[in-house]
């Protein structure tokens, strides 16, 4: 029965990129109070797509954007799966750097392009398409869940309750997340590690409004320098972050893992070409792969203060603000991390401003079993949908689901991802090869029937 869904994978290619242009047309930024009619649409869309494959479609109220829940019909004796995946996206500017517009999706140079192509519409729609095609075959051997919420790009506030709430109706043997990526175009991956987050936004404040800079310049705190001041405060010079406590609790990365990562095809001056850098930075003593997957960091995400339009206007700004955030690595806790952040920058700010903070997210670090059956059926289906067997890695990003399905509903994940480095995921002119869509769904099918040999 898997030649036979494969087979018609490979006859829906054009039918499967077209419900994909569809699927990223929605501007479902989730950050948006704007998009939040945008975002429910997308959910009803989706739940209505699943529910035409047969599956049982429900959209399910949070107290932010909606979830989308679908099952098949689950037989005894079977084991089951959660498939978690999410919907939204994030805001896709700029504007002016994109070629086509974000979200009326481009083939080109065997892509697609548009906000959410990669992370994680693209990727989700692998797995949608391949369940659809099993339910024409009689329905993929295993029990279903699919999991698919609207909240992920501002850190799943509204999940946590969710899952706890409905625990007893989302277990399963295993879950499965396709949200990371192939190490390279032609070197496939499973994902065993991923950095936890802290997210935060500082606000210095001076006089209670802009003032006339040659009238108080020197005279009066100018939060925007103050602001500037901190920042540069928050690394040392070999490139650590200057925060007491910081690295208390990072646990150290073996050299086994340091051994294995040296072993993989990184061709770092390919990567600097492409970004356009002369070199890399970053903390000393460690290798750019070493650095993106096994250290913590911290860094600027956005600043903001003063005038900001055409042209010149001579003020001092009353307001500074900057978002912040740090990658954490395994053993370091985010809320200890984000107590840490705070206290420091209140002991170095002056007494002449006064600053606040604001949290936009807190996600801890994960690191999912390496061996064991279901990593080596994930590895069986990896080889059958790419052609090449996956190697190990870990990778910098964050998907905060992953700690909760462990500590909630008590099993492991498997990170199954098919997007690229060059996917250039949260940037503009964010793709998806139409050639990692064809391979991902056949994969997603094969996953699905070997997940069939856990019980």
């Amino acid at each position: 029965m898997t030649d036979q869904v494969l087979q018609t994978i490979d006859a829906r290619r054009e039918a499967s990129i077209s419900g994909l242009r569809e699927f990223l047309s929605f501007p479902s930024v989730s950050t948006k109070p704007e998009h939040a009619a945008d975002v429910r649409q997308c959910a009803h869309w989706l739940a209505e797509r699943l529910g035409s494959a047969g599956l049982r479609a429900e959209i399910q109220p949070t107290a932010g954007h909606p979830v989308v829940v679908a099952r098949n019909e689950h037989k005894p004796g079977l084991p089951t799966v959660l498939f978690y995946g999410h919907y939204d996206v994030q805001p896709p500017e700029p504007l002016d750097k994109w070629v086509t517009p974000p979200f009326e999706p481009a083939v080109r140079n065997g892509a697609i392009y548009a906000r959410g192509a990669c992370d994680d519409k693209g990727q989700v729609w692998a797995h949608v398409e391949a369940v659809s095609i099993w339910q024409q075959h009689g329905g993929p051997p295993v029990n279903l869940i699919m999991l698919i919420e609207g909240e992920e790009e501002i850190g799943s506030p509204n999940l946590e309750p969710f899952v706890r709430e409905h625990r007893d109706e989302l277990r399963a043997d295993v879950a499965v997340i396709s949200d990371t990526g192939q190490f390279a175009r032609g070197v496939p991956a499973l994902t065993y590690g991923l950095r936890g987050l802290v997210y935060c936004e500082v606000f210095v404040t001076g006089a209670d409004h802009d003032t006339h800079s040659g009238m108080f310049g020197g005279a009066i705190p100018n939060p925007a320098n103050v602001l500037c001041e901190l920042l540069a405060t928050l690394h040392d010079r070999d490139g650590r972050v200057n925060l007491p406590g910081f690295y208390d609790d990072v646990r150290p990365l073996s050299d086994s893992e340091r051994q294995a990562w040296a072993k993989l095809p990184f061709d770092e001056k390919q990567v600097l070409q492409e970004l356009k850098l002369q070199r890399t930075t970053g903390e000393a003593g460690y290798s750019s792969l070493e650095r993106a997957w096994g250290r913590p960091t911290c860094d600027v995400n956005g600043l903001t203060s003063g005038y900001q339009g055409h042209g010149a206007k001579t003020i001092i700004p009353s307001t500074a603000s900057a978002k912040v955030s740090m990658r954490l690595v395994p053993d370091q806790d985010p809320r200890t991390i984000v107590e840490i952040f705070e206290r420091a920058l209140r002991g170095r700010c002056p007494d002449t401003v006064s600053i606040e903070f604001a949290r936009h997210g807190l996600a801890s670090p994960v690191l999912v079993p390496r061996e064991g059956p279901a990593m080596r059926l994930a590895s069986e289906a990896v080889k059958a949908g790419f052609g090449a067997a996956p190697v190990l890695i870990r990778e910098g990003g964050t998907i905060p689901v992953v700690g909760l399905i462990k500590s909630v509903l008590e099993m492991d994940t498997l990170l199954v991802g098919f997007g690229l480095p060059d996917d250039r995921v949260h940037s503009p002119n964010e793709k998806f090869d139409l050639d990692a869509l064809r391979k991902g769904t056949r994969t997603a099918a094969v996953l699905y029937e070997k997940l069939a040999g856990l019980k």
